[in-house]
């Protein structure tokens, strides 16, 4: 049943299957796994006379005229009626623009709960509420609690909650297909609510508490399935046999380097040599900050491995980024006899040929490249190393793919997002993690200030001076276009991310929220406050030979100031880049804002970060915001992070800031907004029990057929 088109639920014709396939779904059980993304709240209905202008409110009316449509002008109209409040007599004049087809919605004695902003322009009005028909008998079955679901072109909220309840009530007579896959007591240990109940209570709450239970048991569910995942392919990885590098030395490496490695940096190479030289597969992460040094560790390791006769790779997640390190690492490997060459995308088919060839043969000692690396065609002779950079933007999956492709070559991956102990132990509970917490001498600190939007003409002024000085200059913006904002930006006074897994709802007003800045509008502001001064757009929805462009001419100098979505979180290294701004910063991870940061304070001259904020923030979010002021140590700030606003923006790590996530990045559906640190470990630490009980997950076939799913690259899930 979950595998049947959502064509065959009533009023989904072609059209819209299109637009739900553009929203990632194509059956039922991925409607089902189409979760809200926030809850209009409804249920605090009250009289017009308590209502306040600021927000939205529910209020109760019996329709009191026939609706009637006014031509405004050519191809507009309003469409008025007058409703009336029992009890105090009170009128209101309902509005709706360019909705003649509601005339026929309404009917004099009707009665309807409206949602919406109730204006005091000597009566009551509203403007194009939201509206329930309250049929006689059955006024408390209202929920109190609205979906509002990610959406698209083609779609209304109405439109995709009247199906989502069509798949949940299909789905409820397939037995099999709402069979809670956890075991019992385990369920009943974690204090988790049936698999049945969760779904029925995320699409359609029946109070807070419910969809706060709903969410625990969807959030752990995503949690375990992955934690089975990471540990089955550990427990699969760890039963193999590698080459062993009995040649590892780094000598002739730092025979050739201009500086002293830091004691980090040596720990973490003799970390590496230790695994290498055996056989057992080798599944390492290298974390630490941007600049910290972790590629000369990922060259010593590709070094043991040509030394002991070998091959080694090493995957980046863009072709601007695998270019850098070709750039980087050619050169010294050119000096100790080392060939080495670039497979990315826009590698041209006769040398994709060439390089393939000397691949299978052995000829070609190293290959640095893009997901192409993954590709059909692309095979070693001997390889005994994998190295992903940048692992945060890679999902478990294609680093198996890489591995097996790779008859399970040691593995090696590298991020500059540091991430708390605890939690990287539980997200990547594959690896084993090496830290390097210690910058080279002379890295200067990049001075962070918090500003609110009145700073904007001095902030101008700041990135003139800049320029002036011979600087160049980053600007983040949230989103890419304006549509994009108001999407992501619409109204709805609970967000699921506020919804705390201890059984309560936070209330955000979205009034209190600043509007989003997007990047091609604050491209055309930018050029227009500073006329003299070459602006430049960079988004993910770019294609790769454009961003390509773009970058370079950044990278020369050609422009001055940069405005990107956060594309440019993973990107090249521009010494003269003195001055980064982060738009909206709010609505950033600290984590993701210590690397943004990263991208300036490279070459020798002061740089700064300035976080552009809303003027009305909460507090949680002035804290977070502070702690960029105040730390600089990526270490401590993702602690601090953790502790301020939960795992979550760790989860979403995959997402580029355009929201389009990275094809093969972690994706998961509600965990991204988990705000229990406990709730993840929890899970993780179940994952391995069972495990340890049951490697092959024999006892449990409906867990082990759900976790497949999840992993498998057609699902569009994790990878």
């Amino acid at each position: 049943m979950v595998e049947t088109s959502v064509g065959a639920l009533y009023g989904v014709g072609a059209a819209r299957m299109r637009a739900f396939a553009k929203l990632g779904v194509h059956t039922v059980e991925d409607l089902l796994h189409h979760y809200p993304r926030a809850y209009e709240y409804r249920g605090d209905v009250k009289l017009l006379r308590d209502c306040s202008a600021e927000g939205k409110s529910a209020v109760i009316l019996t329709v009191a005229t026939a609706p009637r449509v006014h031509m405004i002008k050519r191809g507009m109209s309003l469409l008025k009626f007058r409703a009336t409040e029992d009890g105090t007599g009170d009128v209101c004049e309902i509005t709706y623009f360019n909705q003649n087809y509601l005339k026929d919605a309404f009917s004099v004695g009707m009665c309807c709960r409206f949602f919406g902003k109730v204006e005091k322009k000597g009566g009551y009005t509203m403007g194009s509420p939201a509206y329930e028909e309250i049929v006689e008998g059955h006024e408390d079955e209202l929920p109190p609690l609205l979906p509002v679901y990610p959406a698209t072109e083609g779609l209304s909220q109405k439109q995709i909650a009247a199906s989502a309840q069509m798949a949940l009530r299909m789905a409820l007579t397939d037995a099999e297909a709402m069979a809670d896959p956890l075991p019992e007591a385990l369920r009943h240990e974690r204090g988790l609510c049936l698999y049945s109940y969760a779904l029925r209570n995320i699409h359609r709450p029946t109070d807070t508490q419910a969809l706060a239970a709903a969410k625990k048991r969807l959030v752990y569910d995503e949690l375990y399935l992955f934690a089975l995942g990471l540990a089955t392919t550990r427990s699969h990885t760890k039963s193999a046999t590698a080459p062993a590098c009995t040649k590892a030395d780094i000598s002739p490496l730092t025979a050739l380097l201009p500086y002293t490695l830091t004691g980090a940096q040596s720990r973490a190479i003799e970390e590496i040599r230790r695994e290498m030289m055996t056989d057992v597969p080798m599944s390492r992460m290298l974390v630490g900050d941007v600049g910290c040094g972790k590629t000369v560790c990922a060259a010593a390791a590709m070094l043991f491995a040509v030394q002991s006769g070998y091959q080694a790779a090493l995957m980046a997640p863009t072709e601007i980024l695998a270019r850098q390190h070709y750039a980087e690492l050619s050169e010294l490997f050119a000096k100790l006899n080392i060939s080495c060459a670039l497979l990315i995308g826009a590698t041209t088919a006769a040398k994709k040929r060439d390089i393939r060839a000397a691949l299978a043969s052995g000829a070609l000692d190293v290959v640095i490249g893009t997901q192409a690396l993954l590709s059909d065609g692309v095979e070693f002779a001997n390889s005994a190393l994998m190295v992903t950079d940048e692992q945060h933007r890679f999902g478990v999956g294609q680093r198996a793919t890489l591995s097996e492709k790779n008859r399970y070559a040691h593995l090696l991956v590298m991020s500059a997002t540091p991430i708390p102990r605890s939690l990287a132990l539980g997200l990547y509970g594959d690896l084993d993690i090496s830290r390097i917490d210690e910058m080279p001498p002379g890295r200067q600190v990049v001075d962070t200030f918090v500003v609110d939007e009145s700073y904007r003409a001095r902030l101008n002024a700041f990135i003139a001076k800049q320029v002036a000085a011979g600087g160049q200059v980053y600007v983040v913006c949230p989103a890419i276009e304006e549509r994009e904002a108001v999407a992501d930006d619409m109204e709805a006074d609970v967000y699921l991310e506020d919804i705390s897994l201890r059984e309560s709802v936070h209330p955000v007003p979205a009034d209190d929220r600043p509007p989003l800045k997007n990047a091609m509008a604050h491209t055309e502001y930018l050029r227009d406050a500073l006329p003299d001064i070459p602006v430049a757009c960079l988004h993910g929805k770019m294609k790769a030979a454009e961003k390509e462009a773009i970058m370079q001419a950044f990278v020369r100098g050609e422009t001055k100031v940069l405005v990107s979505t956060t594309v440019i979180e993973v990107g090249v290294n521009v010494p003269s880049a003195t001055l980064m701004i982060v738009e909206n910063a709010e609505r950033f991870g600290l984590s993701q804002l210590h690397q943004l940061r990263g991208r300036v304070g490279r070459g020798k001259a002061k740089s700064y970060c300035v976080l552009v904020g809303g003027e009305r923030l909460g507090e949680t979010a002035k804290q977070r915001l502070q702690v960029m002021h105040t730390q600089h140590d990526g270490f401590e700030i993702a602690q601090r992070d953790l502790l301020l606003r939960g795992p979550g923006d760790f989860l979403r790590g995959t997402d580029n800031g355009d929201g389009i996530r990275q094809s093969g990045g972690i994706h998961f559906r509600l965990a991204d907004g988990c705000d229990d640190a406990e709730l993840l470990e929890i899970a993780m630490q179940d994952a391995r029990m069972l495990i340890e009980r049951d490697p092959q997950l024999l006892s449990v076939p409906a867990l082990r057929r759900r976790m497949e799913r999840m992993f498998t690259p057609s699902k569009g899930t994790l990878n």
